[in-house]
């Protein structure tokens, strides 16, 4: 197939474009570089600089891909700020390039008939966990945050689509994203924001010197050890089950539902046990410092991924931490030599 990849100049977006390339899809990324790289951009897919918002530019990539005879049958979405904290200071910016401009995205596609996509989008759609279990979909969507809210509208502006254009999507929640790909298109694709929010990289860069210790933000949670529980999933996981959704779309021709599916290890880590992993992966003590809670963070959030496992047969490849981290340790070294 040709497949449209917006934001595949990043780190999600960059790894399954990678992923479709070694499978044989033809590949054409579409990023507007206000956060990803073109040294992201795996070798063999085509690229246009672009925003989604612009639909003129959107509608020529579309029909010109089809005069030159290299139609698109589907779309990948990454292109998304994904900054929750950010998002409950600037909401106008994550309605607008979250919401509006996919709605953009999507009114462009249906002109040009082109009817399936994979949305990439969050576990934050869910908010505060009722329970502390893994999340099932089925599990009521309140988002606590502004990013989780622009997810879920974009969620329901699929369902509408799906409903009265007959439009076919797949909407990919995930959970916390982490490591890096192995291999030689690993080399230059990890996980790195700037700023840097996301635990695993403040503790890699903690082992690099770059900080001097990670801080633990309440250790009186109910918990075991205290500190909040998270689902870490591979990308290469994620990577893979973007693969499977977009084959379950193109046998669903008649497009009988939606499919919706969490994605995670279904197993949760503590922020304690992560940083205990990144010691053991590391050989650094990396000095850790209590802080108070911070409001709104939930004791525990881990998904429930059975129905992914069971519906399109995905099986994520690296179930241990230490595992992961080790991936994402080699990238970070890397990062900073090359």
């Amino acid at each position: 197939m040709r497949i449209l990849v917006t934001g595949g100049a990043g780190y999600i977006g960059g790894t399954v474009a990678a992923t479709l390339l070694a499978q044989s899809h033809s590949v054409l990324v579409y990023d507007n570089l206000s956060h990803g790289r073109r040294d992201l951009l795996p070798k063999g897919v085509d690229f246009v600089q672009g925003d989604i918002a612009d639909r003129a530019l959107l509608e020529n990539l579309f029909n010109t891909a089809k005069s030159e005879n290299k139609p698109l049958d589907a779309v990948l979405h990454f292109a998304a700020l994904i900054e929750a904290g950010e998002s409950m200071q600037k909401p106008e910016i994550y309605f607008r390039n979250n919401s509006a401009s996919t709605l953009t995205l999507l009114e462009t596609m249906l002109a040009c008939g082109v009817h399936k996509l994979v949305f990439s989008s969050t576990a934050a759609v869910y908010g505060e966990p009722e329970a502390a279990a893994p999340i099932p979909e089925s599990a009521r969507l309140k988002p606590t945050n502004a990013y989780g809210e622009s997810k879920l509208l974009v969620e329901q502006i699929l369902a509408w689509f799906h409903r009265i254009h007959g439009f076919r999507y797949a909407s990919l929640r995930y959970f916390n994203v982490a490591g890096a790909p192995e291999g030689p298109d690993g080399i230059t694709r990890g996980e790195a924001h700037q700023p840097e929010s996301h635990l695993i990289p403040l503790i890699l860069d903690v082992a690099l010197g770059r900080r001097d210790s990670i801080r633990i933000y309440g250790d009186d949670y109910d918990t075991p050890d205290g500190s909040c529980i998270r689902d870490y999933i591979h990308v290469s996981d994620l990577a893979d089950a973007h693969l499977l959704a977009l084959a379950a779309l193109d046998k669903d021709a008649a497009g009988r539902a939606p499919l919706i599916f969490n994605l995670g290890n279904g197993k949760g880590f503590s922020v304690k046990e992560v940083i205990d992993s990144a010691r053991r992966v590391t050989g650094h003590p990396i000095p850790a410092e209590l802080h108070p809670r911070r409001p709104g963070d939930p004791a525990f959030l881990v998904a429930g991924s059975e129905k992914a496992m069971h519906e399109l047969g995905w099986q994520p490849r690296y179930t241990h931490l230490d595992d992961i981290l080790r991936t994402a340790w080699i990238w970070h070294q890397k990062r900073y030599t090359l």
